[in-house]
Order: structure tokens, then sequence, then C-alpha cells
């Protein structure tokens, strides 16, 4: 296994996103093997790469990663981005687990029959559950956790911004999280991997969810 850190994964964004943010946070340079076949799953699995036949993987420091929190607490305790004390790393990890909770909402919604449905409960539960708390964490706050940079704040800037595809106005009642997001896009690598040609993903299309649905040769799918 090389030095170099190996992402695989779907051409998309799906789990492997968040990682690919936090990564690119850290200046972490990766490469990306890309699943198109479902013979490309099954040499992974013969490989005994994947712990529990899922994907995201990650190859870094001589392990194959799985398991997406697993993964982005481990990058961010080595690229200190997850608080510097117990207590701290809690709180990271609470507002991290919230975010993907509702980012995993917005994940499913290429494979639903009926989006329209679950964009209102998207919507809903945002402006009710989730933005309402991290605007209170925000206020007078540079930072979500100790002031500094940590891998809840990576996770808040993309999910808001997977909410304003769906939702142009959504933070419009939210200005400390607006203001958060300014800021955070003026950090060189974030507004590097905002820009065309970076490899951040665009949103899923219907290539996507036919490639997803090939390689597990599933016609339902579980969440990715």
């Amino acid at each position: 296994m090389s030095d170099k850190v190996v992402l695989y994964y779907f051409n998309g964004r799906g789990k492997m996103e968040s990682i690919r943010w936090l990564l690119t946070v850290a200046n972490v340079e990766f490469e990306e093997v890309f699943l198109t076949t479902r013979d490309q799953y099954l040499k992974l699995l013969d490989d005994g790469a994947l712990m529990f036949q899922q994907v995201p993987l990650v190859e870094m420091d001589g392990m194959k990663l799985v398991q997406t929190k697993a993964i982005l607490q481990y990058i961010g305790e080595k690229y200190n981005l997850h608080g510097k004390n117990p207590k701290e790393k809690v709180m990271v990890n609470m507002y991290a687990e919230g975010l993907m909770d509702l980012m995993e909402m917005m994940m499913t919604l290429p494979f639903s029959a009926d989006p329209s449905a679950k964009l209102k409960t998207i919507e809903t539960k945002s402006n009710e559950r989730y933005l309402p708390v991290f605007e209170k964490a925000l206020s007078g706050q540079v930072y979500l956790v100790g002031n500094k940079l940590t891998c809840a704040d990576v996770l808040l800037l993309e999910c808001i911004l997977m909410l304003e595809e769906k939702f142009p106005q959504i933070l419009s009642n939210f200005s400390n999280i607006k203001a958060f997001q300014g800021r955070m896009t003026k950090i060189e690598a974030v507004h590097k991997f905002l820009q065309p040609g970076s490899q951040r993903k665009p949103q899923p299309d219907e290539n996507y969810v036919k490639t997803v649905m090939e390689v597990f040769a599933l016609p339902k799918l579980p969440l990715l």
C-alpha cells in the first residue's frame, strides 16, 4: 500500500463527500478510484478491503479505513480538527452527527420515487430542528467549538451549501450561519474546493444513480 491517500467510491457525493471536504481543509492531497462496475466492488470484497461490505473506503497511513464517522474522526484527530480536550471532542461529535443525519436525508433524494415529499420534510426539519442549533452556537463565536476550526465547521459548511442548492433562501432567518458561511468560504483551501475543476462533486444525476444501482445489483438501495 502506498503512502498516498486513496478514496474508493462512486464519482459522486454520497458519504464520501464529507471526507473529501475534510481532507481538503486539512490540505491533504488524495487520489480517487471511482467504482463504475460490479466487478470492482466484488474485487474489493474478495480482497477483504471492505470490513462491512460497504463503501466509503479510504486507504491512508497503511490502513484501509471504512465507516464514515470513524474516517472523519481519524482525519480530525490527525490534523488537529477534532477539539483539544474530551469536552470539546464530544461537542464536535454531537454537532457532526446531527449534520450527518440531515445530509443523509438529502443523499436519499435521488433514489426516491417521490422526492417532493422528502424535500418538504427536509426543509421543515432544517428550519425547526437543525439550523436553530447552529445559529445559537455561532452567536458571538467564529467557530462552533473552542473558537477554533474543527470538522464540525467543515460539515456545517458542506451541509448549508447542500441546503441552499435545494432551498436558496433557507438561511434568510439565520444571520449567524450566513456570516459563518462567508468566513468559511474565504479560507484558501475552501475557496479552491468551491471552484470549477476541483475534486468537489456536483449534485447527483441520473447517471450517478444508475451506476450505484448497477454496482450493488439492487433494485432498492441502502443509504449511501
